[in-house]
């Protein structure tokens, strides 16, 4: 994502560990993260921080050492036990679209990860080359008595992201940043078509929804750093220009569904 600092070369003089980040919170040292290492000349350089803001996050998200992350899990088949059902859905960094089904009431679980390539597990490192086919996606696990699909597909239009934009999204990209909804059955690609349609009848947006209504053929879980990023990032730059005002268009459009997540909820 964005970053307000560049790559340290680990053998230089006064570099950071490999594998710490130091992530710009407006003069603060906020929590580390794998994969990334900041210069502290960087985070005191205005010509940095306008370099950065004109930046894809993509320069700078950092992946870990492919043997430091477990290995991906794949749910083959969005299916949940009782009242629970699944939506995947695609649009942009998930570390935002994950962030908004969070503070939906009804929602059980978000975890944010990858869908519609071709390679089995993939890494992040993978996915961000663009040549795996999949996008960055999140599996929605949520109580349809509470909130209905076609209503987080309301959020997933209005809220979480702009379905106008083709294969990027803001500052991200590349086909992973696509937008796109992963359909469970027929009754999901039903909604997903009429609402589409729905929307491109009543002219809610200046340009065309490029929106894939594709099957799901199977979901892989991202490495854990990326699981509830917002929440351990709040104060990343990143984060404050791209994703928090979604939270803010989600209390302001959306009073009824919105909730503060409660602590340890998801099931990461």
């Amino acid at each position: 994502r964005l970053r307000t600092g560049e790559r340290t070369d680990p053998g230089a003089a006064g570099a950071e560990p490999d594998g710490a980040l130091r992530d710009f919170t407006f003069g603060t040292i906020a929590t580390p993260r794998p994969g990334v290492a900041m210069s502290r000349l960087a985070v005191h350089s205005a010509a940095a921080l306008l370099i950065t803001l004109a930046a894809a996050c993509t320069a700078n998200r950092g992946d870990p050492p492919r043997d430091t992350v477990p290995p991906a899990t794949a749910y083959a088949q969005p299916t949940a036990p009782g009242r629970e059902e699944v939506a995947v859905l695609a649009g942009g960094c998930f570390w935002g679209v994950e962030a908004v089904f969070e503070h939906v009431k009804g929602v059980i679980d978000v975890v944010s990860g990858y869908a519609g390539g071709s390679v089995r597990n993939p890494s992040y490192a993978q996915v961000s080359s663009g040549t795996t086919g999949h996008a960055e996606a999140v599996r929605i696990v949520f109580d349809p008595s509470q909130i209905s699909y076609r209503e987080l597909l309301r959020i997933f239009f209005s809220v979480a992201h702009d379905p106008t934009q083709l294969n990027r999204q803001g500052p991200d990209i590349g086909p992973q940043y696509r937008s796109a909804i992963f359909y469970a059955n027929e009754a999901q690609a039903r909604v997903a078509r009429e609402t589409i349609a729905q929307l491109a009848r009543d002219h809610v947006f200046p340009r065309r929804i490029v929106t894939q209504v594709v099957p799901l053929d199977a979901f892989f879980q991202a490495e854990a750093y990326h699981q509830d990023y917002m929440a351990h990032h709040p104060n990343q730059l990143y984060i404050v220009i791209n994703d928090r005002p979604k939270l803010k268009h989600l209390r302001e459009r959306f009073p009824e569904l919105y909730r503060e997540p409660e602590q340890g909820r998801g099931r990461g």
